[in-house]
C-alpha cells in the first residue's frame, strides 16, 4: 500500500514534526531485528521473573508519589493570595512529571483583572518556547474569534491552560498530570475571579466543570462553575482553535458560541 505522504524522508520527516512528534524518547536507537530474534520463552518469562524479584515495586510505588504530589500541589495552591504568588508557587512545584520535559512554565497571558478568562488545555511547541499561553497558530486564531466581538488579551480577556507544562509531542496529559495542575487552575480562577468562564477544548471543560461529558455535547450550552465562597460563575464550553484548524466547517457552531458570549457579556452589564 502507497503512503499519502509518499516514501521522501523530507516529507516523512516533516508530516511527523506537523503530526507532533517532534521528539525522540531514548537515548539510544532500540534494534527491533535484534528482539524479535529472541526466544519467546525468554522475553515472555522477563516481566514474571522481575515482578517475583520485586514484588510490590510496581503496585505500591508510583500510588504514593503520586499522591504526596497531589496534596503538595492543594496545599501550595491554598497558600497563594494572588496570582503573582500562585505563579512563584508554580515555579517552585516539583511535583508535575511534564516540568521536566518541558522548557518553559507557561503560565498566563492577557489582563489578570480582565472580567473575561479563557482556559485552554496545554502549551503546544510555540507556546513552550515562549513561556506563553496561545502564541501559536491556534493562539492566533483564538485571537481573531475574540476580537470579533470586540475582546482583545490587551485588556478585554485573560487566558490560561489547564495544564502548566507542555506534554512531550503535545501527547494527551494523563489524569493524575491533570490533577496536580487542576489545583493550581482551580485557585487561579478564585484570584482571578472573572465574571465569566470560556473553557476551549474537552480537556478544559471536563477538568473544570468535573464532567466526563465530552466536548460536543458541551459546547454552546451555558454552565456554571462555584467558587469556594459560594460565588457562581457564568461558563461556555467551545471548540479550541486548534480542533476548528483541522475542521473548519465547525467555525459555524463556534461563532455562535461567540454570539452567546457577547450577549451574556451584555446581560452582566459588562459590555
Amino acid at each position: 500500500m502507497t503512503s499519502p505522504i509518499g516514501t521522501e524522508p523530507l516529507a516523512v520527516l516533516r508530516w511527523q514534526a506537523e503530526a507532533g512528534a517532534d521528539e525522540a524518547i531514548g537515548e539510544a536507537p532500540v534494534d527491533r531485528y535484534a528482539a524479535s530474534a529472541k526466544p519467546a520463552k525468554a522475553v515472555e518469562a522477563a516481566p514474571a521473573q522481575r515482578l517475583a524479584e520485586r514484588p510490590s515495586a510496581f503496585a505500591a510505588a508510583p500510588l504514593p508519589a503520586a499522591t504526596a504530589a497531589l496534596q503538595s500541589a492543594r496545599t501550595l495552591a491554598a497558600a497563594a493570595r494572588s496570582v503573582a504568588e500562585l505563579a512563584e508557587a508554580l515555579a517552585a512545584f516539583d511535583g508535575c512529571p511534564l516540568k521536566r520535559t518541558a522548557t518553559n512554565l507557561v503560565f498566563a497571558d492577557g489582563n489578570p483583572e480582565a472580567r473575561i478568562m479563557l482556559i485552554g488545555e496545554a502549551p503546544g511547541a510555540d507556546e513552550d518556547r515562549l513561556g506563553k499561553p496561545f502564541v501559536g497558530v491556534s493562539g492566533q486564531l483564538m485571537d481573531r474569534m475574540m476580537e470579533a466581538i470586540g475582546l482583545t488579551r490587551a485588556g478585554g480577556f485573560y487566558i490560561t491552560n489547564i495544564l502548566f507544562w507542555r506534554p512531550p509531542g503535545n501527547r494527551t496529559p494523563t489524569l493524575a498530570e491533570q490533577a496536580m495542575c487542576l489545583a493550581f487552575t482551580r485557585r487561579h480562577i478564585e484570584l482571578a475571579k472573572p465574571k465569566l468562564l470560556v473553557l476551549a477544548g474537552g480537556v478544559a471543560a471536563k477538568a473544570v466543570l468535573d464532567t466526563t461529558d465530552g466536548i460536543m455535547r458541551l459546547r454552546g450550552k451555558w454552565a456554571s462553575h462555584r467558587l469556594s465562597d459560594g460565588t457562581e460563575i457564568p461558563t461556555m464550553p467551545t471548540f479550541h482553535p486548534a480542533y476548528l484548524l483541522r475542521t473548519p466547517a465547525s467555525k459555524r457552531q463556534s461563532w455562535q458560541d461567540l454570539l452567546a458570549i457577547d450577549k451574556k457579556l451584555k446581560e452582566l452589564g459588562i459590555r
